[in-house]
């Protein structure tokens, strides 16, 4: 989807950083869909006795699972504070200020 910004740095900074996000949550959720089906996996394995012998599957085990949920926890996390602590209000007062010394720096040269 393409629009045009009608030469307005700020419009196009804020898209940017709108793209940004949102790739951003696409990445974490398809880091959730893959960690939910690996975490049915490990119980049908572990609990239910079903045997996995092929590559990935038969090396599932608390310790891998342990491992990826801390990964999966910290990558939430990331997501979840970055968006409540860097939100709408933070980004525009950060594009305003970033604009306004560019615009410093211009009058100057």
């Amino acid at each position: 989807m393409k629009t045009n910004f009608n030469n307005d740095p700020e419009e196009f900074e804020l898209q940017k950083m709108a793209s940004k996000k949102v790739v951003k949550l696409k990445a974490f959720y398809s880091h959730m869909f893959v960690y939910a089906i690996g975490v049915i996996f490990f119980i049908l394995k572990e609990y239910f006795g079903v045997p996995f012998n092929f590559f990935p599957l038969k090396h599932i085990n608390l310790f891998v699972m342990g491992v990826w949920t801390v990964f999966f926890l910290v990558s939430a996390i990331d997501i979840l504070v970055s968006f409540r602590i860097f939100g709408e209000e933070w980004e525009e007062r950060k594009m305003k200020s970033i604009l306004e010394k560019k615009t410093k720096k211009q009058k100057w040269e």
